[in-house]
C-alpha cells in the first residue's frame, strides 16, 4: 500500500505493560496501512492508551485526553480521539456520556481489534481484511519489554487491577520466545519480562496445553529465553515478582544463568502481618527479612527493588515506624513509595479507619526520604567499579553531546542512568565503563578501552 490510509498519534500513559500494548496496536495499524504521526496537528486520529491503577492516574488520563481534544479542536484538520486501555476497562459504560470529546473507547482486552475501530472512526472501507503481522512489535531502541502474562488473581484489597485487566492468564512459551527472537534480530540488547505477577507464570496452564519439553514455570521460561538470546549477548531481566514466587528453582536459575541479570523486583507493600492480612496479602516482617537475607546469601551481588505503601486504613504510628525500620534494615537498592489511595470499588476503600490525608503525606515523605538515602548510597557504592553499560541514547548538553545508558543493576526507565562523554558508540552498543562519580541515582563514567 503506497498511500497511507491516515496518520495516527500515539500517547501512552502508565506502566511498561501499557507501552507494550501501544506498541502492539502500532504494529497492527502500520500493517493495516496507517502511518505514525508525532504532532496532533499532523494526525488524522489520536490514540490515548490510559492508566487507571490509581485515582491520580485516572485523573491524569482524562486531563490529557481533554487537553488533546482542546488542542485538536483549534487545529486546521479533524483529529478524533480514541481512548484505550485501563480507563475504558474500568469505567466503560459511563464514559460515552462523560467524555463526548472521545470518538471511541477500547477496553484493554479489545485492543487487538484496534484496526476495525480506527477504520470505523475514519470511515475506511476495505475490500479485503487488513493484514495481521506475525510479529506485533515495532520497538526501536536497545530495550524491549515483553509481556508474559496479563491480569491478576491476587485481589489485593487496595487494588482494582483484577477488575480492570481480568483474571491472570499466561502467554504460551512459544509465542514469548518467538517474540524475543524477533526483537533481538531487530537489534534489542535487553529483554525485560513483565506481567502483573510474573512469578506464577505457567501455573494456569492445563497439562494438555503444554507441549512436552516446553517451559511450565518462570524458572524454565527464563532458561529458555536465555538460550534463545545467548548467541547475541543479550541481557534478560524479570520484573514484578511476588515473595511467594521466589522458589528454589527460580533463585538458582537467576544465580546460574549468565544472561539473566541478578536483579529482583519484589513489591512487598508493607512488613506488618496485620496490615498485610488486611491488604489480602501474606507474610510478616520476619518472613520477609528471611527471604531477602536468603536471596543475598544465595545470589552474590544481587540488586533488589521493592515497593512500600504507607497510610493503609488503620495503619498505626507504630506499624508505620516498623515499616521504616524494616526498610532500613533490609536496605533495598531501590524503593518506590506510595501513599495509599482510596480507590473507588476496592475493598479497602470501604474500610473503617481511613488515615488522614495529611498523615499519609507525612509518612510518604519520610519513607521517600529514607528510600532516597538508601538508594543514593547504593548508587554511590558503584563508583570505582567497572561494568557493562547498554547505550540507550544521546543527549545534547551545555557541554556537548553525552551518551546515556544503563548498567545491569539499573532497570530501564526506573533506576537512574549512566552518563558518558560522547564517543563513537551507537544506541544498543554494550560498553565496558568505569564509574567515576555519582549524583542521586545517576552515575558518571568513562569508557574503558
Amino acid at each position: 500500500m503506497d498511500t497511507p490510509l491516515g496518520s495516527v498519534l500515539y500517547i501512552t500513559l502508565g506502566c511498561a505493560k501499557n507501552e507494550v500494548d501501544t506498541d502492539r496496536m502500532r504494529s497492527l495499524l502500520t500493517a493495516a496501512g496507517y502511518e505514525e504521526a508525532f504532532d496532533p496537528q499532523e494526525a488524522d486520529i489520536a490514540i490515548v492508551n490510559t492508566c487507571s491503577f490509581l485515582a491520580s492516574a485516572t485523573s491524569e488520563s482524562i486531563e490529557i485526553t481533554l487537553e488533546l481534544a482542546n488542542e485538536v479542536q483549534d487545529g486546521v484538520r479533524s483529529c478524533p480521539i480514541v481512548m484505550c486501555g485501563c480507563v475504558p476497562s474500568r469505567y466503560g459504560d459511563d464514559l460515552p456520556d462523560e467524555l463526548p470529546e472521545v470518538a471511541a473507547f477500547v477496553k484493554a482486552d479489545e485492543e487487538d481489534g484496534i484496526v476495525a475501530v480506527i477504520d470505523g472512526v475514519l470511515g475506511v472501507e476495505r475490500e479485503i481484511a487488513a493484514y495481521i503481522p506475525q510479529v506485533k512489535r515495532t520497538v526501536e531502541g536497545a530495550v524491549a519489554y515483553v509481556k508474559i502474562s496479563d491480569g491478576c488473581n491476587r485481589f489485593c484489597s487496595f487494588c482494582m487491577i483484577p477488575y480492570i485487566r481480568g483474571r491472570y492468564h499466561s502467554r504460551n512459551a512459544e509465542s514469548i520466545i518467538s517474540e524475543v527472537r524477533d526483537l533481538v534480530a531487530g537489534g534489542v540488547r535487553e529483554i525485560v519480562l513483565i506481567g502483573q505477577d510474573t512469578g506464577i507464570w505457567g501455573t494456569d496452564f492445563a497439562d494438555e496445553d503444554v507441549a512436552e519439553g516446553s517451559p511450565r514455570n518462570l524458572a524454565q521460561l527464563l532458561r529458555a529465553v536465555a538460550e534463545a538470546v545467548r548467541p547475541q549477548n543479550v541481557w534478560v531481566r524479570v520484573l514484578y515478582l511476588q515473595p511467594e514466587g521466589m522458589t528454589d528453582e527460580l533463585i538458582e536459575t537467576i544465580r546460574d544463568t549468565p544472561e539473566v541479570l541478578p536483579y529482583i523486583d519484589i513489591p512487598v507493600q508493607h512488613c506488618d502481618a496485620r496490615i498485610l492480612k488486611a491488604m489480602r496479602r501474606s507474610g510478616s516482617r520476619q518472613e520477609l527479612e528471611d527471604l531477602f537475607r536468603d536471596l543475598r546469601e544465595r545470589i552474590p551481588g544481587i540488586v533488589i527493588r521493592s515497593t512500600a505503601m504507607v497510610g493503609f486504613p488503620t495503619e498505626t504510628d507504630d506499624e508505620f515506624r516498623d515499616l521504616i525500620d524494616f526498610m532500613d534494615t533490609v536496605g533495598f537498592d531501590y524503593t518506590s513509595v506510595f501513599a495509599y489511595s482510596q480507590e473507588e470499588g476496592s475493598l479497602a476503600a470501604k474500610m473503617e479507619g481511613q488515615v488522614d490525608e495529611e498523615v499519609k503525606l507525612e509518612r510518604a515523605q519520610e519513607a521517600m526520604d529514607l528510600a532516597e538515602s538508601l538508594g543514593f548510597a547504593a548508587t554511590a557504592a558503584h563508583v570505582g567499579e567497572r561494568a557493562q553499560v547498554i547505550v540507550d541514547g544521546i543527549e545534547e548538553t551545555e557541554d556537548g553531546a553525552e551518551l546515556i545508558g544503563h548498567a545491569w543493576f539499573q532497570a530501564p526507565d526506573s533506576d537512574g542512568a549512566v552518563h558518558l562523554d560522547a564517543s563513537e558508540a551507537s544506541v544498543g552498543d554494550i560498553l565496558t565503563v568505569e564509574f567515576t562519580d555519582s549524583f542521586c541515582y545517576e552515575l558518571i563514567g568513562h569508557v574503558v578501552e
